[in-house]
């Protein structure tokens, strides 16, 4: 069943259910239509968290299936960072990492039955992406020094450019303004797309068993783009360190 209104057009959460069992007006329901995305936010949180712990409860020289699987993941995403940032860059590795995991599977539950994304809510993205702006900005005051950190948002002026007010001004401006972007646009990125899947696959289900090869055949696509749009998101937000952060040339 399919759940359709002049506003969206998805498949029913268990969350929904529940409300709709219950009743919206009542407490209960309440409170689990306001806080479903967080729920669900959560629920992963503690998947990987087990995850997480049973891969590394008993470390092993030779390691099993779960422990290689996570090492290489780790492994790969260092690569991937510091591809970018260069050997520094490994101290990001954690953050960036945890937030291409986090996103990745949040992605991937909403073609779980009964489930959702969390990525598809507004909320959501704009709370990863507000993380993002605020550690880097954090990082590059620590980095640079408050001098430095300005400097840098007016573009280094040297020379006869330093004793200018213009020019330097605007270059603050602009860079101000560019940066209040960037978690604006990285969090409607992640959340359009994702929404426009679940969606998608919402309506093709419509369609009934005739939609059937169609809807396989979306569920694959779906598939590649909840990884594409991690990685997007990852990417980015290693380079919006690499902007800031002093690095080899």
């Amino acid at each position: 069943m399919v759940k359709e209104s002049s506003r969206q057009l998805e498949f029913p959460n268990f969350i929904e259910i529940i409300v709709n069992h219950i009743g919206e007006s009542s407490a209960l329901g309440k409170f689990l239509h306001r806080w479903e995305t967080v729920i669900f936010s959560l629920i992963i949180v503690f998947v990987l968290s087990i995850v997480a712990y049973f891969s590394f409860r008993r470390p092993k020289i030779t390691p099993g299936r779960l422990q290689a699987a996570a090492e290489f993941l780790a492994a790969s995403l260092d690569d991937f960072v510091c591809g970018i940032l260069g050997p520094k860059g490994r101290s990001l590795t954690p953050f960036i990492g945890t937030l291409f995991i986090y996103i990745l599977f949040m992605n991937f539950f909403g073609l779980i039955p009964f489930m959702k994304s969390a990525t598809s809510n507004l909320s959501t993205t704009f709370g990863l992406a507000l993380c993002v702006f605020i550690y880097v900005h954090y990082l590059a005051i620590r980095e640079l020094g408050l001098f430095g950190y300005f400097d840098h948002l007016m573009g280094k002026p040297r020379g006869a450019l330093a004793f200018t007010i213009i020019l330097p001004v605007f270059m603050l401006f602009i860079h101000i303004i560019s940066e209040l972007i960037k978690p604006i646009s990285l969090s409607l990125r992640l959340r359009s797309n994702i929404f426009a899947d679940d969606m998608l696959l919402a309506a093709i289900a419509g369609f009934g068993i005739k939609g059937v090869g169609l809807l396989l055949f979306s569920s694959c696509i779906v598939i590649i783009s909840a990884v594409v749009q991690a990685v997007v998101f990852s990417l980015l937000s290693t380079i919006y360190f690499a902007l800031f952060l002093k690095h080899e040339e």
